[in-house]
């Protein structure tokens, strides 16, 4: 049953990852993505990671991906009305300029020397979590408790790290930064 079920979120991450691919409309790609994420967060349960896969559905699926789709609808512009092969000569002065190809080779050998280090650095490797049963015990707690007690210095770094950024965000956003901004040029 639970190879049945890790079958299962392992192809709808594959499919959804896929239909991100090979889509060409944004807002269905990022509709497929919640698909892919939450096929991940299933892959997290079924590794008894489960505060990896709240963590994933909160901020990827509940955050991240609501502002992409957010961005996504409120900067639509509809295609103006008129010739729809306006854009024929663009695509063929794209394609003419990459040159004869050189660039897939090069994507093609890139891509086949990482999954190569990838595969042996992966058979070399001596797992030993996979000789151990599986626990099915929560992680929050363990987690938690080495954040308060044996990492608490640097989870307060990143605390102060992210406000500084967020203050520094809404200087920079404000209308007050702006008008001084301008003042000096």
């Amino acid at each position: 049953m639970i190879q049945l079920a890790f079958y299962a979120f392992a192809g709808l991450s594959l499919m959804g990852a896929l239909a991100v691919l090979f889509t060409r409309n944004v807002l269905y790609a990022a509709f497929f993505l919640l698909l892919t994420l939450l096929g991940v967060a299933g892959l997290f349960v079924l590794a008894s990671a489960d505060f990896l896969a709240i963590a994933q559905i909160m901020i990827y699926v509940g955050g991240v991906l609501v502002l992409v789709i957010f961005g996504v609808m409120l900067t639509h512009k509809p295609e103006p009305p008129g010739d729809s092969n306006s854009q024929q000569p663009n695509r063929i002065v794209s394609q003419n300029r990459s040159g004869n190809g050189s660039g897939w080779i090069l994507a093609v050998f890139v891509t086949g020397s990482l999954f190569a280090a990838l595969f042996t650095l992966l058979a070399r490797a001596n797992f030993v979590l996979l000789t151990q049963p599986v626990g099915w015990q929560s992680t929050v707690n363990t987690i938690g408790k080495q954040l308060m007690t044996e990492y608490v210095v640097p989870f307060e770094l990143a605390g102060i790290l992210l406000l500084a950024a967020l203050v520094g965000a809404t200087y920079l956003a404000s209308p007050l930064a702006k008008s001084s901004r301008n003042a000096t040029r």
